[in-house]
């Protein structure tokens, strides 16, 4: 597979976005998909709301969609957004991205942004790495996410159990050592459908505002993204919990926490389980509606819709993002 350059699939890079979005004082979504459907639901949800995005895969996604299908599949997205009559900037992200080698595969492979997740090395190697990195991604015109502090929860293969807050004191450097051009802090977000264990009716824990506040501080008008900030849309477990599913005490980060980060310098909101759970709950209330049914358009058609409903919302809502393209 020969290399390709992102401006060649109709892709941009985070550059622009992130600086409207931080004058604009919204958040820019960040979509993960591993499939047709729901990269599909992406493109719908935002054109027809018209805001800017980013639509990512882990590495595990990549692996899942095939690395060459998924070339093709960006760019049949940015064409299908053409034929909408749309004309919304759309950027391709490596989220979670672990080693040099990936980011470097998914440079050359057409992404116009990339993850480098160091955060579970100590400081100075994540540092080494996220430079290095750096170094390339520039050389290509692609824009560079780093990671400081540890999300708890689950993403694709990189699991930490505890979550470390990112200490403020060490952003400035880590930003002039790395050059990176976005900074992913952990403020008590968590990866995963159940991002805190509480009881029924108990809510959730708040975000550590004080640390982020701490941080603009520290590295005033710098773009600062937000991992893990499903807020795990109760309608959705419900759902899957009536049809059969078993996913009691999932919870999530409110929307409300998220509209006020959004509009802070948080320019990048990352949005995986809700996408998850919208699905999974449509799939399984058409198993249980229908159970003869057998063709798989008759339930991921119905996901997907519902998947472009929930994308919608979030825009207009949540991230403020609807009506910025």
């Amino acid at each position: 597979m020969g290399t390709v350059k992102y401006t060649e699939l109709g892709l941009v890079n985070t550059k622009e976005m992130f600086k409207k979005a931080m004058e604009g004082h919204y958040a820019i979504p960040a979509y993960n998909f591993n499939n047709l459907e729901q990269l599909q639901a992406i493109v719908i949800g935002c054109v027809e709301s018209k805001s800017p995005v980013i639509v990512q895969v882990s590495s595990g996604a990549r692996k899942y969609a095939n690395q060459t299908l998924l070339r093709y599949l960006a760019m049949g997205a940015v064409q299908m957004m053409k034929d909408m009559g749309g004309n919304i900037p759309i950027a391709l992200h490596l989220d979670h991205g672990d080693t040099f080698e990936l980011c470097k595969s998914c440079v050359d492979s057409g992404f116009s942004s990339v993850m480098i997740d160091g955060s579970h090395h100590p400081y100075d190697e994540n540092v080494a790495l996220t430079k290095k990195v750096v170094e390339y991604a520039h050389a290509n015109n692609v824009t560079v996410e780093g990671e400081l502090g540890v999300l708890a929860g689950i993403e694709d293969d990189v699991s930490s159990e505890v979550s470390h807050y990112t200490k403020p004191e060490e952003v400035e450097d880590f930003v002039k050592k790395t050059g990176v051009d976005s900074l992913a802090i952990s403020i008590g977000t968590s990866h995963g459908a159940f991002k805190f264990k509480v009881k029924p009716g108990e809510e959730p824990p708040p975000l550590r505002f004080d640390i982020l506040e701490e941080v603009q501080k520290r590295i005033p008008g710098f773009p600062i993204v937000l991992h893990g900030a499903s807020s795990v849309i109760q309608e959705y477990v419900e759902m899957i919990n009536k049809y059969g599913g078993k996913m009691d005490n999932a919870v999530g980060v409110s929307e409300e926490q998220l509209r006020r980060a959004a509009s802070s310098n948080v320019c990048k909101i990352n949005i995986d389980s809700d996408g998850r759970l919208a699905v999974t709950a449509i799939i399984r209330k058409v198993f249980a509606e229908k159970p003869g049914e057998f063709d798989p358009r008759k339930y991921l058609g119905p996901a997907r819709d519902e998947l472009v409903k929930m994308i919608k919302y979030k825009n207009e809502k949540v991230l403020g993002s609807a009506g910025k393209a």
